[in-house]
């Protein structure tokens, strides 16, 4: 009998890889301990109450900085409304909790193979209630034996789940049977996404709505059927009940414990347009330079807010960090410093040079995002590449130089990349080409690569043609590009 839980008539998108991986956890005859973890507002819970709706017998969610006596009258509320009645007292301790969830499931799983599921799995885990240790003992002794049980564990902290969870040390050290990291709709969900939502932008507008947004499906259900990008960036940024007006603070501490560590990383990137490497923000942010740090910049990493990227012909201790969480970004530039709010609000700040530097950055990173439909545009799909960025600081004696995606590939070539956001065809001046052309030898003297260098302009609406482009450019890839699978 399957947990009576509404499953919103929300349309379902996307997600096919993790869609199959769950699928086959049904067919398995083998007992299967799933680990799903990813940023906050992604689509955890819903792809798996979706995937799973048929199968569901019980589920429960963590309640954030809640006590053990919260925690476990919220787990006999759902057990019961699972259809569980208590035969006398409830459980006080997660122990003789987990043991009730057995007597429970054991009738429900005896000839088809039934689902459970903890969301917001770190939660749950509260200072000194014995939670994880009382789960290990629930799987290790129990539900590890089940051979028709899928148990499903879930959690917005990723960073905890992967410590906790994934790499555990401990009781469940190797007893995860498959782990998903769940990601942000890319450009093509989101304009499905959208459209089975009836929302029709074209996809220069949706561009404009996924650099605020990012692909996170609780944001975009937001955008409503006849907006624009620009009066849903006024709505849901700029007005007082807007659900992006103030997101940011409780994004962060929902998901890290010393949250103003964290926000303290992402605030120095956001000021930093090429990134940093781990000592420039140790120093920015008067980090100690030990584990923490470490610790700190790998949850941030796992959580989806920041990417590092290994530089051309480096290793990884060279690594660069920027900020590619596209919500993060719009609002320390321009939500929380607000000059005014409400309709006409973001078409102002268009005029400004702000947003010219934000908009260049924010397709650059999108740009990085989608590196697989970059390729596949080149027609270099089957070629193994890697992919990376390059700058030399300047010297008295040489200029600097600075290339935010090289795609180096094994058939001897690299594609230099220039990402350009504009709102029509973009011109290379004469001046624009020198700096191309400069930056092309830098780098091939610097690297002293003999590969074949291609410059590959990608913009959204295309180069304009003059004798400049025809004199620098050998590949040219436009917005559509970026919308594909």
């Amino acid at each position: 009998m399957a947990v009576n839980r509404m499953i919103m008539s929300e349309v379902f998108v996307g997600r096919k890889a993790e869609k199959v991986l769950l699928a086959k956890a049904l067919t398995s005859h083998d007992p299967e301990l799933i680990a799903v973890y990813g940023r906050r507002r992604v689509g955890k819970t819903f792809l798996i109450r979706h995937t799973y709706k048929s199968q569901l017998i019980f589920e429960c969610s963590g309640m954030h900085n809640s006590s053990l006596k919260k925690q476990l009258e919220n787990f006999v509320n759902e057990l019961t409304a699972a259809g569980y009645l208590f035969p006398g007292k409830h459980p006080i301790n997660w122990l003789s909790a987990f043991q009730i969830l057995a007597d429970f499931a054991a009738p429900l799983i005896s000839k088809h193979k039934r689902v459970i599921f903890f969301d917001e799995f770190p939660w749950l885990c509260t200072h000194r209630s014995g939670f994880l240790q009382a789960f290990e003992h629930f799987w290790n002794t129990w539900a590890s034996r089940q051979n028709n049980l899928v148990v499903v564990i879930c959690g917005s902290a990723a960073s905890w789940m992967i410590r906790n969870v994934v790499n555990n040390r401990g009781g469940l050290h190797n007893r995860i049977t498959q782990k998903i990291r769940l990601l942000p709709f890319s450009l093509i969900e989101t304009e499905s996404y959208l459209r089975a939502r009836k929302v029709n932008l074209d996809r220069y507008q949706i561009l404009q709505v996924y650099m605020v947004m990012g692909g996170i499906p609780q944001y975009l259900k937001d955008v409503h059927i006849g907006e624009s990008a620009i009066q849903v960036i006024d709505r849901v940024c700029f007005t007082k009940d807007g659900i992006l007006n103030d997101e940011f603070t409780n994004l962060y501490h929902s998901l890290f414990e010393l949250a103003s560590k964290h926000i303290e990383v992402v605030r120095s990137l956001a000021n930093k347009a090429k990134g940093l490497t781990r000592s420039e923000i140790i120093d920015a942010c008067k980090l100690s330079s030990g584990g923490s740090a470490t610790s700190l910049l790998d949850e941030l990493s796992e959580s989806g807010f920041i990417t590092a990227y290994i530089p051309f012909d480096r290793t990884i201790k060279d690594s660069m960090y920027r900020l590619t969480d596209e919500y993060s970004l719009f609002y320390i530039k321009f939500i929380e410093h607000r000059k005014s709010q409400g309709s006409g609000t973001w078409i102002n700040y268009s005029r400004e040079q702000a947003w010219k530097s934000w908009s260049g950055y924010a397709f650059e990173s999108i740009c990085m995002k989608h590196i697989s439909q970059l390729k596949k545009a080149l027609q270099i799909g089957g070629v193994y590449t890697e992919a990376s960025a390059w700058r030399l600081i300047p010297k008295e004696d040489q200029p600097g130089a600075q290339i935010d995606l090289i795609i180096d590939r094994k058939d001897g070539c690299i594609n230099i990349c220039e990402m350009k956001f504009s709102i029509d065809s973009y011109l290379i001046t004469k001046k624009y080409l020198t700096e191309l052309e400069n930056k092309l030898n830098v780098f091939r003297t610097q690297t002293r690569t003999k590969k074949t260098l291609f410059l590959t302009m990608i913009t959204t609406f295309g180069v304009k043609e003059n004798e400049y482009k025809n004199m620098a450019v050998q590949n040219e890839i436009t917005l559509g590009a970026l919308f594909e699978y």
